[in-house]
């Protein structure tokens, strides 16, 4: 498996293109911005595209939609809890003063429990909210594609419209049941894993609690 990072957009958004190299085929992760460029990404690598996977619906993570779907035909995957998100995108990018295309609303629903594959790999899907409603992160492959849900030293926001502190705090408590060696794949800033971010972010080792009791 091959899992090659694009930063995009104002927002810098990773977006991810996973490949399975002997299969030759394809999925996009979350294809946040600047479709030309996730475009090349998916032809230099060869492979098919079968899928467009959205961990959440946020402006920054689903603003190329509309133009990889113009060059290619695939299902949008993303938890219908994160609907509203996507159809008041337009709106959130008007906001910042960003130019927005919204794309087709999204043909696949993803739930706790599915498997997804990408050629001979396959993936778990897990509900993970908090930073929004139907949030989802994939783990498979030794990797954990995981949104906005854990960042390098940090987590995604919980002040959004639609988040919720009680469930992210939740959500951050399911990582402790997850192989520690996991590389995580975030939404923005550098990978890291899932062993160091247990030992040193302090949302994860205790040091610091997003709902105070």
């Amino acid at each position: 498996m091959k899992i090659t990072s694009c930063m995009v957009g104002a927002f810098e958004e990773n977006t991810y293109l996973v490949v399975d190299e002997v299969a030759g085929r394809a999925v996009l992760v979350d294809p946040g911005a600047e479709p030309d460029r996730l475009i090349a990404l998916v032809g230099a690598s060869g492979a098919t595209l079968d899928a467009i996977w959205l961990t959440h619906a946020h402006l920054d993570h689903i603003g190329g939609i509309a133009g990889v779907k113009r060059a290619f035909d695939v299902p949008i995957h993303m938890h219908p809890a994160d609907l509203p998100v996507y159809e008041r995108a337009p709106q959130a990018a008007a906001i910042y003063g960003l130019p927005f295309e919204l794309g087709p609303r999204p043909d696949a629903s993803l739930a706790e429990g599915d498997t997804l594959t990408v050629g001979s790999i396959t993936f778990d899907v897990l509900h993970m909210p908090g930073h929004a409603p139907g949030h989802v992160i994939f783990v498979g492959g030794g990797a954990m594609l995981g949104g906005d849900l854990l960042f390098a030293g940090s987590i995604g926001r919980v002040d959004l419209p639609l988040s919720n502190p009680e469930h992210m705090d939740a959500s951050l408590a399911r990582l402790r049941d997850l192989d520690a060696a996991l590389v995580v794949y975030p939404g923005h800033g550098p990978q890291t894993s899932l062993r160091h971010e247990l030992a040193n972010n302090v949302f994860l080792n205790g040091a610091v609690q997003i709902v105070r009791s």
